[in-house]
């Protein structure tokens, strides 16, 4: 694999913060909702942009598509050139690490990119100029999948985005650490974040979400799993939903983009 033309990296150094299986509900959701696709491509590549101060979440991600995509190839891109050549032993067959940012220096258009925690720095003005830059490398049929976890990966919140734009708004939790939903307002895309106040879409859906949950609370005697479960039904009632109880009983709900959308 080669990589661009020589250029500086278009993006800023974040804080490198990365724990091994930070990201495992993010990443097992690619897995299951984009998997198809992966396998569909001869030659599919997969980007972990910003992967951090240590490379375990390139690592994993390539663990974790492998099953469902045997030829996919991951790589980890970024703009530290110290993390980049810390990283480099850890490449092996179908993983290597580039020096490069958000103009992602990789020879073929990618498959997937995958940028979890890196947007958290940016002014949220900066968001959407960032997806549609990324968005415009993505090969035909690619995913761009951006959002935030916590350190230890209890909490998710991601934005799915093809090369058209945003598609939909994952939540996901170990249901066990949650005491109500809207606990995962903290961890909402730069996008979504700042428009979690009365009068926002986002802000109405929470809300909805946490009445649901306390509606459901007679579950809880079966468990945690049950509860988000029946939580999650009532809700889709009221909310476009995109997913299903397979998916619901994984600590996951996934909405259509347009329905939390920012106001303007």
């Amino acid at each position: 694999m080669t990589s661009r033309a020589a250029r500086r990296p278009v993006g800023t150094v974040t804080r490198g913060t990365t724990n091994p299986n930070r990201l495992r509900r993010m990443d097992r959701w690619i897995a299951a909702v984009h998997g198809a696709a992966l396998r569909r491509v001869d030659d599919p590549v997969a980007v972990d942009l910003g992967y951090g101060a240590a490379p375990w979440t390139a690592v994993e991600l390539l663990l974790r598509l492998r099953p469902v995509a045997p030829r996919v190839r991951v790589v980890g891109v970024e703009i530290e050139p110290a993390r980049v050549a810390a990283a480099k032993p850890y490449e092996r067959d179908g993983l290597v690490f580039l020096h490069g940012g958000f103009e992602i220096p990789v020879a073929e258009p990618p498959m997937l990119v995958r940028a979890a925690n890196v947007l958290r720095q940016y002014d949220e003005g900066e968001v959407a100029g960032v997806w549609e830059r990324l968005c415009a490398r993505l090969a035909p049929g690619g995913l761009l999948v951006e959002g935030t976890c916590d350190e230890i990966g209890r909490r998710h919140v991601w934005v799915a985005l093809g090369t058209e734009g945003p598609r939909t708004v994952t939540f996901a939790a170990r249901l066990g650490s949650l005491g109500r939903p809207s606990d995962l307002a903290e961890r909402l895309p730069k996008a979504l974040i700042h428009r979690n106040v009365p009068g926002e879409a986002v802000h109405a859906f929470l809300r909805d979400f946490d009445r649901a949950w306390a509606a459901a609370a007679p579950y809880a005697s079966y468990g945690a799993r049950q509860r988000w479960v029946r939580a999650v039904r009532d809700l889709a009632g009221d909310w476009p939903l995109t997913d299903g109880p397979v998916r619901w009983r994984q600590g996951e709900v996934t909405v259509e983009w347009g329905a939390l959308a920012p106001r303007g």
